[in-house]
């Protein structure tokens, strides 16, 4: 692999919000046990050329690597923690580190802002020489025992929640989501957000987005969604370009109703017909981009 691209060598480094893919400072990290390195990274989605960064590896079952851990979590209770959804420590080693990985980028710390810097709690001198790289996103990944080759994307965040927009980081979270799948060869992956979050917006321009649950009593927030999506790279760019998004109604007709995000009656209805077998059902990633998150999307099936 080269060590980084230049800011010319795609369309994707050449994005004015883009630069700091090109950042010498900055690389997609794996943090995962050796034996559940993927051993033929992005062979299945060869055609996708956006990850040639040299990969920083972290051993998660190695003592010294304990800061690297620490500062994802970190990461993840500033993001989740105001809304109740941070993750116990022992829920990332046991469901997560040992069964899947977390990839990510992270920086270079001395390269950091002294405002990202305390955003992260990285203080002093000492934190910046003994603690070489800082992760700026987190996304963890585990496969399942399906048939279908599913992994579950478990947790998606980044740096951004917690930065003044000026210091932002464009596109990092869809772009760790995309590293993440793209290393590990991923062509079906399946995930929970909740309806009002932004995050729907990003998670339906993977691929085609199903529904396989609208309303989850089973989840600790019953308004949460479970989805698949069949990988497909090739529209990934047009998350970032937003012009000329794929009409789904090439593939797929109205199925008669809409989802009302805020409407927990709309939510159940929609479930008990997913639950009486009426689907596939689908949600259009080129609605959730143009419409206000909570708004009335269409519900769509194939033709």
């Amino acid at each position: 692999m080269k060590k980084n691209p230049s800011a010319n060598s795609h369309p994707i480094f050449g994005h004015p919000k883009l630069s700091w893919m090109s950042d010498e400072n900055i690389r997609p990290y794996v943090f995962v046990r050796p034996e559940n390195r993927i051993p033929t990274p992005g062979r299945v989605h060869s055609s996708l050329d956006w990850f040639p960064h040299q990969v920083l590896y972290k051993n998660p079952l190695e003592m010294d690597q304990v800061k690297f851990a620490n500062r994802i979590l970190n990461l993840e209770t500033k993001a989740f923690g105001p809304s109740g959804m941070e993750m116990p420590r022992w829920v990332f080693y046991d469901c997560a580190i040992v069964p899947g990985f977390v990839a990510g980028f992270a920086a270079r710390t001395s390269s950091l802002s002294r405002a990202t810097r305390e955003a992260l709690g990285v203080s002093g001198d000492a934190a910046a020489s003994e603690e070489e790289w800082t992760p700026l996103s987190l996304f963890i990944i585990i496969p399942t025992m399906s048939d279908k080759g599913e992994w579950v994307a478990h947790n998606l965040c980044s740096v951004n929640s917690i930065l003044p927009s000026e210091l932002q980081y464009y596109g990092i979270g869809f772009l760790s989501k995309g590293f993440g799948l793209w290393y590990a060869n991923v062509q079906k992956v399946c995930g929970m957000t909740q309806w009002t979050s932004p995050a729907v917006r990003l998670h339906a321009h993977y691929g085609d987005f199903e529904v396989l649950t609208a309303f989850t009593p089973v989840h600790s927030y019953a308004h949460t969604l479970t989805y698949r999506v069949q990988v497909e790279t090739e529209k990934w760019i047009k998350f970032f370009t937003k012009d000329g998004l794929e009409p789904i109604t090439s593939k797929y007709k109205p199925a008669g109703f809409t989802v009302e995000p805020t409407v927990e009656n709309s939510l159940i209805s929609f479930q008990r017909k997913l639950e009486k077998g009426g689907g596939p059902f689908y949600l259009s990633g080129a609605e959730t981009m143009t419409k206000p998150v909570g708004e009335p999307l269409t519900v769509y099936c194939p033709l």
